[in-house]
This record gives structure tokens, C-alpha cells and sequence, in this order.
């Protein structure tokens, strides 16, 4: 999304469960350190494309410097209900400050690994400030809207000016030409204008938003994937570089099948769970939720006939190719949801994927999904310490190295937790950290 400005724990339970990792061979986990050890990224962002961007750099081992409008903190810090406190709360004297209402859990699963500053952009001991930050730094990600950052003094040809090596990311709703490019932009209004919400719900309904914020998540990653790349070229060439995206660009090329239908001519339609250019590619209903099927090719298709013992449906012309099964995709539904509503879900799980070796699955809710053997076996939800929520969960990020460490070792900071800590690291002493407290730079402790 794009925005207009206006405590750790020791981290000892998720270097567990990374050691874990690593034992059961998962990442070798030699001691070689994470890739992006060193690596400096000042985050200036709000809400998810930069957010969720940074943490995945985080997640490699990069100091992700979260800056923040003083007392207010990123707008996602206040996305809720539900809140989250626990009685830490009321006994936490240290820095940093938690929002009245509780905690965000959404605010975590974007922020975990990072440090808090808080910092007025809008005065001049504010920006001299990030100037001295930014002249350290490695990376700097921005998502105001295009102009923004330019008159708060913060653009790219600014933060070049003080350091010509920097990697300065822009993300933004449309990009920074073009028509539309002054427009303020959500998630909701990109999955409309990429097309997304055409092809998404069921048959006879009314265009539909993909549950999850999609094409924030696809942006962030577009944008990590590009700040990885213009740090390898300037390993390379020693020059630095900018990278600018915007979300609308960035979704655009997700739609892989439903364009390739475009490009021959054809409209591409909301079909609920069925696939545009395969079969059996969806879910069918069991007698007790709902199964996922995907016996698309000629091999998992006669597998899928003799294991349901209907080897006929197999030797169907109907049914024969892939593409007649395309063609005739109602008609396939009718015949296999008679089948598959004869038994429970795990009963054909059990039966198709585990002894038939078949592409099937249960639908799970986000519970399940977060919590069922396999998620454990991988320990793909961990926990860390927050000074004042407790313990809080961890969804970890899914790579893993043969000869490198990631992970997050610390739990999403309270606003301005770091404040103090970065700017004595950056060489200011109290006397200046007083100075930028009296020009209104930052806020009272």
C-alpha cells in the first residue's frame, strides 16, 4: 500500500528451532552466517508492499531500521481488531512505546526482526537526522506517493547526494508515469484494476477479492527480489542504483494462464475453483468439507480412476485428454463429486495421496494450516519474546540454505523501542539526542 507522511526478545526460541532446522537436514547450517549480514536497510514505508520487503530482507539477516511518525508509528500498528495485551504491558519501563488499544498481530507478521526509530521527516533536525542514517546505510525503501518523497527532501537524487552507493527502492500504487500514477492505491483497488477480481469467486457471482492482501505481497516480493539484485550489481560495478515499481506493474505478470487465454482470444471467467486450462483441477465436496484434486495429466488421471474404482470414467471419450476433460469440465464435476461425497475427507487423503501417491488434499482453515504435522515437522511456526505482549508466534520464511542461516531472531519492535540505540550507533551523544528532542525531531521519552 501506499502512504502520504503525516523491544526484542533474546531470540533463543526461534535459534532453537533454527538448530533444529538444521539437524534434521532442512539447511546445513555450517556457521556461514546469513547472506545479508551487513547489510544496513532504512524502511521508511507504511502497511504491507514495504513492510512485508524489508522483513523478508530481515529474514536474510539484514538491520532493517523501521523510521516512524513519532507517537503514531506506521498506520499498520493500529490495524485491528483483534488487539493484542498482556499484563507485561503495564509493568514495561523500557523504551519504545506499545499503541493504547494493544498490539496488532497483523502488525507482527510484517515487522518481525526489525528496529524502531521514530523521527520527524517534517522538521529540519528530522530529515539531517535520516541523512546521517541514510549516509550508513545500504538500502532504502520508500512507498510514498510519487512526489512525496521529493518534498520531504528524501528522494532518491537526496539520499545519493550523501551516499553514491546506496540501493534506493520506490514503490508506489501505478508507478511513477503514466496516467494513473498519482493516484493513491490499496490492494483492493489493484486486484480490480490487474484483473484478479474478474477471475476470482464462484461462476455466478459478483467479482471477488483474493482473501489475502495479494498484490501487496506479490509487490513486496517483487521489490526484495529487485533490492537482492541491484546489491549483487553493485558488488559488481560499485554504483549505485534505483529500483521503482509499482503494484499494479508488479501483479500484472501473476495472471500467467488467465493471460495466456487473452493472448489467443479467448475471455478468461470466474469458475470458482476450477482451472481454465486443466482438469481435474479443483475442489470437490467430501462427505464432511471439501477435497482438492489435481490429476490433470494422462498418468495421474488413470491413477485417479482405479484408485476411486471408477476405471471406466478413464476409457470415457469425454475424459479422454486433458483438454476434453477441459471441455467437458461440468460434466467431470458431476461424476466425481458423486464419488468423493461417498467418504470423509481424511478418509480419501489417506487412500489417494498417502497410498496412491495422488496430488490430493484436504482444505484447511488458516488454523489448520498453521498448526497440523507437517507445519510442525518443518517448525514453520516458532515463537518469540515481546516485552509486552509475552510470547508471540512466528510464521518463518521458507528458505532454507545448505550453507547459510536465516531466520528472525527478534520479535516486531514497539514504536521507537530503538531510538536511542541507532542514533548512538550513527555517533550521537545525549547532548545531540537532547538537541533532537527540543527541535521536535523526536519524541520525549
Amino acid at each position: 500500500m501506499t502512504n502520504d507522511p503525516a523491544g526484542s526478545g533474546d531470540g533463543s526460541a526461534n535459534q532453537n528451532e533454527s538448530a533444529k532446522r538444521n539437524e534434521e537436514g532442512n539447511t546445513a547450517g555450517d556457521g556461514s552466517g546469513k547472506i545479508l549480514d551487513s547489510t544496513t536497510v532504512l524502511d521508511l514505508t507504511t502497511f504491507v508492499t514495504g513492510g512485508f520487503c524489508s522483513m523478508m530482507l530481515a529474514n536474510q539477516g539484514a538491520d532493517v531500521i523501521k523510521v516512524e511518525r513519532p507517537g503514531v508509528g506506521d498506520d499498520n500498528r493500529h490495524s485491528g481488531p483483534p488487539f493484542v495485551s498482556s499484563e507485561a504491558a503495564s509493568e514495561y519501563d523500557g523504551p519504545g512505546k506499545t499503541p493504547a488499544e494493544g498490539e496488532s498481530p497483523y502488525f507482527w507478521t510484517i515487522n518481525y526482526g526489525k528496529r524502531s526509530v521514530e523521527l520527524d521527516l517534517k522538521t529540519e533536525g528530522g530529515r539531517e537526522a535520516l541523512y546521517d542514517l541514510a549516509r550508513e546505510a545500504d538500502v532504502f525503501v520508500e512507498n510514498f506517493r510519487p512526489g512525496t518523497a521529493n518534498r520531504l527532501g528524501v528522494d532518491y537524487d537526496a539520499i545519493r547526494e550523501r551516499n553514491p552507493q546506496v540501493v534506493y527502492c520506490s514503490i508506489s500504487a501505478f508507478g511513477e508515469t503514466g496516467p494513473w500514477s498519482r493516484r493513491p492505491g490499496y490492494d483492493l483497488l489493484v486486484q480490480g484494476t490487474s484483473g484478479i477480481m474478474s477471475v476470482t469467486g464462484p461462476e455466478d457471482g459478483e467479482p471477488a477479492k483474493v482473501g489475502l492482501p495479494q498484490t501487496d505481497l506479490i509487490t513486496a516480493m517483487w521489490a526484495a527480489f529487485g533490492i537482492v539484485s541491484a546489491l549483487l550489481r553493485r558488488e559488481r560495478t560499485g554504483e549505485s542504483e534505483r529500483v521503482e515499481l509499482g503494484m499494479l506493474d508488479a501483479a500484472l505478470p501473476w495472471l500467467t494462464k488467465q493471460a495466456g487465454k487473452t493472448f489467443a482470444g479467448e475471455s478468461p471467467t470466474r469458475m470458482g475453483t476450477k482451472d481454465p486450462v486443466l482438469a481435474p483441477y479443483q475442489t470437490y465436496p467430501t462427505a464432511d468439507g471439501y477435497l482438492c484434486v489435481g490429476c490433470a495429466n494422462r498418468k495421474l488421471w488413470n491413477g485417479l480412476c482405479k484408485a476411486i474404482d471408477r476405471p471406466e470414467l478413464a476409457d470415457d471419450e469425454r475424459f479422454a485428454t486433458n483438454a476434453d476433460r477441459v471441455s467437458h469440465m461440468d460434466e467431470l464435476e458431476g461424476e466425481l463429486s458423486a464419488v468423493f461425497r461417498e467418504r470423509p475427507t481424511d478418509e480419501w487423503v489417506s487412500l489417494l495421496a498417502d497410498e496412491h501417491g495422488l496430488p490430493v488434499g484436504p482444505v484447511f482453515d488458516i488454523e489448520q494450516a498453521l498448526s497440523n504435522e507437517q507445519t510442525e515437522a518443518r517448525g514453520t511456526v516458532t515463537d518469540l519474546d515481546h516485552p509486552t505482549a509475552g510470547s508471540v508466534p512466528v510464521i518463518e520464511h521458507p528458505l532454507n540454505f545448505a550453507h547459510a542461516e536465516s531466520g528472525f531472531e527478534d520479535a516486531p519492535p514497539l514504536l521507537g523501542e530503538d531510538t536511542g540505540a541507532v542514533f548512538r550507533e550513527a555517533g550521537y551523544d545525549d547532548e545531540d539526542i537532547a538537541r533532537l528532542r527540543d527541535e521536535g525531531a523526536i519524541p520525549d521519552e
